[in-house]
This record gives structure tokens, sequence and C-alpha cells, in this order.
């Protein structure tokens, strides 16, 4: 019933930019807590990595292979988080995902309290 819908993938060239969205949702019911947000990628025979994070607190952490050109950000009031991706690199190729570590209350105002994940959208650097 939590939901964590990604946008904003797609092909661009070595050096473009792209902006991916992430929006928490609970269907019947809402969001109470959100203690953090983050960005995870997967690209073909490889494991699950670290992208980028954000916390409640606003305090941000990044994967080495993004610092400097990757940044993450957040509206609190709309569950929202972004990933702004500059000088895009044929490496960033993979499937980006969303993941958020939150509580909510369901349709039958129960708590539901987990790490919850996106089903991923994909983002492709080639020219």
């Amino acid at each position: 019933q939590v939901q964590l819908v990604e946008s904003g993938g797609g092909l661009v060239q070595p050096g473009g930019s792209l902006r991916l969205s992430c929006v928490a949702s609970v269907h019947a019911g809402k969001i109470i807590r959100v203690d953090s947000m983050g960005w995870y990628r997967q690209s073909p025979g490889a494991e699950r990595e670290l992208v980028a994070t954000i916390t409640n607190g606003a305090t941000t952490t990044y994967g080495d292979s993004v610092k400097g050109r990757f940044t993450i950000s957040r509206d609190t009031a709309r569950n929202t988080v972004y990933l702004q991706m500059n000088s895009l690199q044929r490496e960033d190729t993979a499937v980006y995902y969303c993941n958020g570590d939150l509580t909510a209350l369901n349709s039958r105002d129960e708590y539901v309290v987990g790490k919850f994940w996106g089903q991923g959208t994909q983002v492709t650097v080639s020219s």
C-alpha cells in the first residue's frame, strides 16, 4: 500500500543532465514520518549501490562515484525526493531506484513501518 513512484529517467548524452523525482504515498492512508529517502542504482551484472540519501534532518550522503556531480534534495510537504544529475557519464547508466524509510497509516488505520522501494527508472547515458 506504500508506493514510491519514480520519474525522470531517459536517454542522455555524456556530459548531459537529468533530474529524477520520487513521490511516496499510501493508498487510502497517509504518511506519518519520513526518516530518510534516497536513490540507489543497479546496472546489469552489478550489485545495487548507493547513489545518495537525505535524512529527516537534511543530512545527505553520496556514493563516491557521484560526489560533486549529483545533488539530492527533498520537498518534505510533498514526500518527494529529487536527484539532480549533472556531468553524466556512461558509467552512470543503470536502473535508479527510490528508497524510503518511513512510517505510514494504512487504510485500516494500522501503522506501517519499514523501508520501501520504487519500481525503478532507467537512465541511459550514450551518444
